[in-house]
Formats: C-alpha cells, structure tokens, sequence
C-alpha cells in the first residue's frame, strides 16, 4: 500500500488568526537573527541577508501576510542583530517595499521568473548600498559584494518554497 505524500487535510482547522498574522513577522524575525547566530566561519562575509529575502518573498508571494509599513520595523531588528549602521535597513527596505508597490501597479499579473528578477533587483540594490552606507570606499570588497549577491540571489527560490509552505499551514483564517 502506497502512500500519498501529498499532505492535504481540507477539514483541519487552521491557526487562531493572531498565530496567523504573527508567522510572517517572526519568520522574518527568526531569518535575520539566523544570519547573527548562525556559527559560521570564513575567511569572506558571503552570508547572505536571510531576514530580507524572506521579507522579500512573503512580500511577492503573499502581498497581504505584511503590511506596507512592516518593512521599517523589522529592517530596524535587522539592524540591530546584525551590526548595520542603525536605520540602513530601515530606509533600504522600505525603499523596497515601495519600489515593489510601484512595480505592481504597473504589472497586474506576474509569475514566479518576474518575481525572481523583482528580488534580485532589490537584493542587489540593498546589498550595494548596504554596502555603500557601511564601508569606506576604498575598501576592496567588490567581488565578494557580487558574490553575496549571487548567492543570496540563489536563495529566493528555497526562500519562496519555504514561505509558500508556512503560508500554506497558516490556513486561510489570516
């Protein structure tokens, strides 16, 4: 007897709704204390910002799991976690998060390659400013900066499989 690993159970009940709405922020919470914690040793910074691409995901995927204003909010945790002059994250991601509220007024319907690119912009952008507001200029960190950003350009499409599963086990009473 074969079993189905499709997990599908249309009688269960979902989460309590305030369980619902907490599990986009403390996904993204949780992604950017990883990078801190994470015990990671290498002679190059190529960790990438978890806590902004899962931020970015929940915000392309799921367009309402986050409010339009989530973004300053968690960007200052991820501030504060990861050592970024306080406010960088705040400003970048919030700059993110409107470049993308523009972008879908333009786009009414998009698939999961547009989202992917929509990402990678922002990822680069924030990344490369990050990068800007943080270092001196005569620091010679290009290529790892491209590097990090190849990597965590990599990472969205396990990002969008991890944050469909989560939204998927939300339920729909968010």
């Amino acid at each position: 007897m074969s079993r189905n690993s499709i997990d599908y159970r249309p009688f269960e009940p979902p989460l309590p709704p305030g369980r619902a709405r907490a599990l986009p922020w403390a996904s993204v919470l949780g992604a950017s204390a990883l990078t801190a914690v994470l015990p990671v040793v290498a002679s190059l910074p190529l960790m990438p910002p978890l806590g902004l691409i899962l931020l970015l995901t929940w915000r392309l995927l799921a367009r309402f799991a986050l409010r339009p204003w989530a973004a300053a909010p968690l960007g200052l945790f991820d501030d504060l976690v990861s050592g970024q002059p306080l406010g960088s994250a705040v400003l970048l991601w919030s700059l993110c998060f409107i470049a993308i509220e523009m972008i879908e007024q333009r786009l009414v319907f998009r698939d999961f390659w547009q989202d992917w690119l929509i990402a990678s912009g922002a990822i680069a952008f924030c990344l490369a400013i990050g990068r800007w507001i943080a270092l001196p200029l005569g620091a010679h960190v290009d290529t790892v900066l491209v590097a990090q950003i190849v990597i965590a350009v990599m990472l969205f499409p396990l990002s969008a499989r991890l944050v469909a599963w989560i939204d998927r086990k939300r339920g729909a009473a968010a």
